[in-house]
This record gives C-alpha cells, structure tokens and sequence, in this order.
C-alpha cells in the first residue's frame, strides 16, 4: 500500500511539473499584454540558461542513466551502440515534426512586447490585420506540436528522477515564456481580443499535458530497463536538438552573442552544482 502511494505521488508530481512548464506560455502572453517593454538582455541571458540546463543534463546525466539501463539489460558493447541509436533517434523524431509543420510561417520567429503597440495605434490595414490573426494560430499550432515531446520529457524525468524532472521543467518554462509572446501578439493584432491572444497562448502551452499523458497511459505500463534506457535517451536527444533549433538562436537574437554564451555557461554549472547537491 505505502509503495502504491509513493508511485502515485510521483505520477501526481510528474504531471504537476508538466502543467507548470506548460502554464508559461500564458505568462508570456501577460507580459505582452503588461509590460511597456521588453527585456531583450534578460531574456538573452534566460534563454541561453535554459539551453544550458538541457544540453548539461541530457549529455551528462540522461545519456550517462541510458546507459546503465542499456548495460542491465543487453551488456556493455550492445549498451553503447543503442544509446547513440536512440539519442540520435529522439533527434530525428523532433527532426521531423518540424519537418511536417507547415513552414510558411515561423512558429519561432521573435517578437517583442512592443509590437502590441502596433495594433493599439492603428498602423495596420485589414488585410494585415487578417494575414496576422492567421499567423498566430500557425504559431500556436506549431508551438503546440513541438510541446507534446517536451511534456513526455519533464514526466518521463520527473517519474524517474524528481530533482531531473524539476531542472527540465524549469528550463522548458523559461522557454515557453517567448513563445507565449510568439502567439498572443500576432492574435491581439488581428483579433483585437487579449482574451483569445491569452487562450491561444495557453493552450499552446497545456499541450505539454498531451505528452505527460501519452508517457503515462502508453509507456508507464510497459517499463523496463530497455524501455527506460530507450527513453531517456530520446529524451536527451529531443532536448540538444530543442537547445540547438530554437533557444540558443532565439537567445542570440534578442540580445548580444556574449549574453547567450553567458547564459549557457551559467545554466550548465548551476545544473553541475545542483545534481551534485541533490543526486
């Protein structure tokens, strides 16, 4: 019965850590919507941090807990060989979901706070106003479908390892913070409507449920040390690609090329000092 509970307590956590990453979309929004201005050397530097937590952890810990899955249960040489196939393989399936997302908008393209003043002065002629509505619900679909293998990642984790789990949360939720921008400001542009910009923005971001609830309704099941090995894995390739694809180039873009690389440096030796504390 107490070994019941702790595996429900840790499912009920895993899933919380997931809605708090996804909730972030909708704080970017907020911000769009309340503040005058945005912090691009902030967000430089946040963006970099959180590129910084997750290629740490996938490189260092996930790749390394992979592994030792692997080595239970095939042995060693095949243990090496299945780690990089599916680290590679988790690359590849992030991969093609950008792939088969129509790309004639760009689900990441920055935006700033700012822009919202664009709307309230009146500067743009119906037919923008209609193309710019379009372009934030590509977005918030786009941004959708990347969020579904980042919430398999954070419950994955978090089921496993609960001091994992809360870095990759946190390091999703600073992500999601821009893109939550990316979508409520193209949508109060063409709608008028910061209450859909919001919805829009949020829901985006609650999709990370979708793949908490893939993980535990069609993985949890199923787990041995070759599946979790296989997961974890994947999970660390999802996570560089992700690092790679959208944050860095998304940090380098709102600021200084330095701010991103400190940025990086940091969230890397917080990560090293953390599981070191924690593990």
């Amino acid at each position: 019965m107490y070994f019941w509970l702790v595996e429900l307590e840790n499912y009920l956590f895993a899933f919380l850590l997931t809605f708090i990453a996804g909730i972030s979309t909708g704080i970017g929004s907020l911000l769009a919507f309340f503040t005058k201005k945005t912090n691009t050397k902030f967000l430089s530097v946040a963006l970099g941090f959180s590129a910084g937590v997750m290629i740490y952890i996938s490189m260092i810990e996930l790749f390394h807990e992979s592994l030792e899955y692997f080595v239970d249960a095939k042995g060693v040489d095949a243990a090496k060989w299945l780690t990089v196939l599916f680290f590679f393989s988790g690359m590849l399936i992030i991969a093609l979901i950008d792939k088969l997302i129509p790309n004639f908008e760009n689900p990441h393209e920055i935006r700033k706070v700012e822009d919202i003043e664009a709307k309230d002065n009146k500067e743009a002629r119906p037919k923008d106003l209609k193309k710019l509505k379009r372009v934030g619900l590509v977005t918030a679909l786009a941004i959708t479908i990347h969020n579904v293998p980042e919430g398999l990642a954070i419950f994955i984790t978090a089921v496993q390892d609960p001091a994992m789990g809360i870095a990759i949360a946190v390091a999703i939720a600073i992500h999601n913070i821009p893109e939550g921008i990316a979508v409520a400001v193209p949508v109060y542009y063409g709608t008028g409507s910061r209450k859909k910009a919001f919805l829009w923005s949020l829901l985006s971001g609650l999709s990370e449920l979708v793949g908490a609830l893939i993980g535990f309704l069609l993985l949890m099941p199923f787990l041995s040390p070759m599946l979790f090995g296989a997961l974890f894995a994947m999970v660390a390739g999802i996570m560089v690609y992700i690092s790679f694809d959208t944050l860095l180039p998304a940090a380098r873009e709102y600021g200084e090329n330095h701010l991103a690389v400190y940025g990086l440096i940091l969230g890397m030796m917080v990560m090293a000092v953390s599981l070191n504390l924690l593990l």
